[in-house]
């Protein structure tokens, strides 16, 4: 099952380029916006595996928007891959990694235009985005996946003067300007994988690979991400997890290597599609970008 935010209605893809209205189709029970869908999503799923396609729509991909655009929590997680921490510089450890936020605010759709910061780094890091269909809490690994409405394609872009800058890392503001969190183009239910706990997924920049690498690669997988946040707190449906980036940053390069204005950025999950970011340069008053003295 695949589901779509598409001119602010909830569509069940059934193509690249087709699907269904959840609100008409269902007689007006669900929808019409996605996130409605994801609050009731027990009673939603039993539906739309019977679903047809008597209210089919044409799928413009310019009209797609975040798949979850009103998560209540959005959680991201840090160094959650061996070869990336390496890269960062940190030791390799098996330990449980850093957790912290994106703000809303910084949410966009799967084709988006960036605004980089006046005199920033932004760094690009292609993730796997887990939508939380049913919420709870002290959720066992075994039935995490059960928990999940679908998994998107997001790019958890960082801000890294920002981040990095004063006593203490400021990781949430570094990486919460506006569309530094595009995610799309639709979810995809876990039953779609073969093994939803080892899907491939990078980034290429103008044509040239970046990162490629696989989720079994994860220190910490799906199924124990949502165990360990879900005994401090409680999922609500439509809750996303930035899951963590695989090797391949910029920050990681040598020598290091940001986004620049003009270039075009393109991350891809396999058994998902692609997302695709354009850059522009920002203004000098706009910047929140913290100069050094």
């Amino acid at each position: 099952m695949r589901i779509a935010n598409h001119d602010n209605r909830a569509v069940l893809v059934t193509s690249d380029d087709a699907g269904i209205d959840i609100h008409d189709a269902s007689g007006g029970k669900f929808g019409p916006d996605v996130a409605s869908v994801y609050a009731h999503w027990k009673e939603f799923s039993a539906w739309a595996a019977t679903a047809s396609g008597d209210s089919s729509v044409a799928l413009d991909r310019s009209k797609l928007g975040a798949p979850s655009p009103e998560p209540e929590q959005i959680f991201a997680i840090g160094l959650n891959y061996q070869a990336h921490q390496k890269e960062a510089g940190y030791k390799v450890t098996t330990e449980l990694p850093p957790v912290f936020t994106k703000w809303r605010s910084s949410l966009s759709g799967p084709d988006t235009e960036v605004v980089l910061p006046h005199n920033g780094n932004v760094d690009w890091e292609c993730e796997l985005v887990v939508v939380i269909g049913q919420g709870g809490r002290n959720i066992k690994p075994e039935d995490a996946w059960k928990h999940v409405a679908g998994v998107t394609i997001g790019q958890d872009f960082s801000e890294r003067i920002r981040q990095q800058f004063g006593q203490a890392p400021q990781y949430s503001l570094g990486k919460s300007f506006a569309g530094f969190a595009p995610t799309g183009p639709w979810i995809v239910s876990p039953d779609e994988f073969a093994d939803p706990n080892s899907i491939r997924l990078g980034s290429d920049i103008d044509g040239q690979p970046q990162q490629n690498g696989t989720t079994a690669d994860m220190i910490c997988p799906v199924p124990q991400l949502i165990e360990f946040l879900s005994k401090i707190v409680e999922f609500r449906p439509g809750d996303l997890i930035f899951t963590g980036t695989p090797a391949g940053v910029g920050m990681g390069q040598d020598p290091k290597r940001f986004l620049k204005p003009g270039e075009n950025l393109r991350s891809w999950i396999e058994g998902i599609g692609e997302i695709h970011s354009t850059f522009r340069a920002g203004k000098p008053e706009e910047s929140g970008v913290p100069i050094a003295s």
